[in-house]
């Protein structure tokens, strides 16, 4: 009955689709996000074409370092806007420019104090390097996390709460072999494959540059005062004739721009989350812009609460 259905043939090559034009490529990126493989650090909230505009910026960049299409896609994240590898993705691309004469990595103890390494060799100019990354770097840098658990945010009834006490999932603190390794893996291999990696970073230096570009230089020289309440209209007295004109607990003078720098401004000095908690809780921003008629900006001054309670408590990615 089923003499008609072709036999199954085996043994055929097997390659990769990859594209040669732009056109192809978008056709490529628009399969990708159709099929919801698109990963979401790369797209991110995007839709239609602006995420296989994403897709396609993702593949381009990879085929430039000699990856296939797929193979991108699972070795490149976004950071701040600019394309990053993972750590392991890396040390692939190196390894895959057939440039390579040997490449370990791994940490080792000395002293009580874990050192991760890298050491390489290219095989067409002989150049070799080895690079140490150790766990008083790491300590300087901030990365070191030796807390089995933090302050963070969790969801709770359809919106994100803090909550002290909560497990450490942070990769400096459930990988850190890995994460020292790759970290002297990123410095040793883009010394020495430059030409190879095109100033392509890995993920966690990557996120480390972003976070240091988003602050910002503030050092008052103290925490200044928050405005005082607008104060209550006087009463009328008994020699008016005519009612008084309502008044309103709006202040006149208040200015909004000169306040929520004021709030930004404090809110950045303070040193944990508590000190925060007792700035917002003494500018009693809500209540004050309502009051000077600002209430469209309360989620303004939510949002500057959040972000300092972020950078208190950031999320220790490496």
């Amino acid at each position: 009955m089923n003499a008609h259905v072709p036999a199954l043939a085996g043994g055929g090559q097997v390659i990769a689709i990859v594209p040669q034009t732009f056109e192809e490529t978008m056709r490529v990126a628009r399969a990708v996000v159709a099929s919801g493989l698109a990963p979401a650090a790369l797209i991110g909230k995007k839709t239609g074409d602006d995420a296989a505009a994403a897709v396609a910026v993702c593949i381009m960049s990879g085929a430039e370092l000699g990856m296939k299409p797929m193979v991108s896609l699972r070795s490149f994240t976004v950071i701040n806007g600019k394309p990053a590898l993972y750590g392991d993705g890396l040390i692939n691309v190196v390894r895959q420019s057939g440039k390579v004469a040997f490449l370990k990595t791994g940490y080792e103890m000395r002293d009580g104090q874990m050192i991760g390494y890298c050491h390489a060799k290219r095989s067409d100019t002989g150049e070799e390097s080895r690079v140490e990354f150790t766990q008083a770097q790491a300590e300087r840098a901030g990365l070191w996390d030796d807390r089995p658990t933090i302050r963070k945010q969790v969801w709770e009834n359809n919106q994100k709460i803090w909550k002290d006490n909560q497990p450490n999932d942070a990769p400096w603190y459930k990988f850190r072999e890995r994460m020292i390794a790759w970290r002297a893996a990123g410095y040793c291999l883009r010394e020495l494959f430059g030409d190879v990696l095109g100033g392509i970073r890995d993920e966690y230096e990557a996120r480390e540059i972003a976070d240091h570009e988003e602050l910002r230089d503030i050092t008052p020289v103290e925490r200044p005062a928050p405005p005082k309440p607008p104060a209550p209209p006087a009463p009328p007295t008994a020699k008016v004739i005519e009612a008084e004109p309502e008044h309103t607990t709006c202040d006149p003078e208040f200015d909004l721009g000169n306040f929520l720098e004021e709030l930004e401004t404090s809110l950045a000095t303070a040193k944990d989350s508590a000190s925060a908690a007792e700035i917002w809780n003494d500018y009693d921003a809500p209540a004050i812009l309502e009051s000077n008629g600002h209430a469209d900006m309360i989620d303004t001054a939510y949002a500057m609460r959040d972000r300092a309670y972020a950078k208190l408590e950031p999320y220790n990615g490496g």
